[in-house]
């Protein structure tokens, strides 16, 4: 039976999903949806969201990082993808577990849009109340 060489996570936030798989590789990449993290997320704070987990686990130079992304927003997108490496990490190294534990990264964060109540406009705005 062959052993596999990558480690598959998931990651979510708000309706973004993100599936990873690491590998461990000599040259180093982040690669999202078929391009490079740089030029996927526009801005260098998306970029930076994303491979934060790679960098506080000190395994920037030591995995090739390949994600598939979908739903959600830009923002979210880079926080579902930060937490699906940091799922991913945990598992092929086992001791950056406390570090990235201790900065939040395991954590799935729950907050997402509530629901809008009937007879309201929105989740919980009202329409302008007239006097006459």
């Amino acid at each position: 039976m062959a052993t596999t060489t990558y480690t598959n996570a998931v990651g979510r936030r708000k309706t973004a999903i993100a599936t990873v798989r690491i590998t461990p590789a000599a040259k180093a990449s982040v690669t999202v949806n078929g391009k490079s993290v740089k030029d996927y997320f526009k801005t260098a704070e998306r970029a930076k969201i994303a491979e934060e987990a790679l960098a506080l686990a000190e395994s920037a130079e030591t995995y090739a990082v390949s994600a598939h992304v979908e739903g959600g927003g830009v923002a979210a997108q880079a926080e579902a993808l930060r937490h699906a490496i940091s799922r991913a990490l945990t598992e092929a190294e086992p001791k950056t577990r406390p570090t990235l534990k201790t900065a939040g990264l395991l954590r799935r964060d729950p907050r997402a849009k509530e629901r809008k109540k009937p007879g309201l406009v929105k989740a919980r705005k009202r329409k302008q109340w007239s006097k006459r």
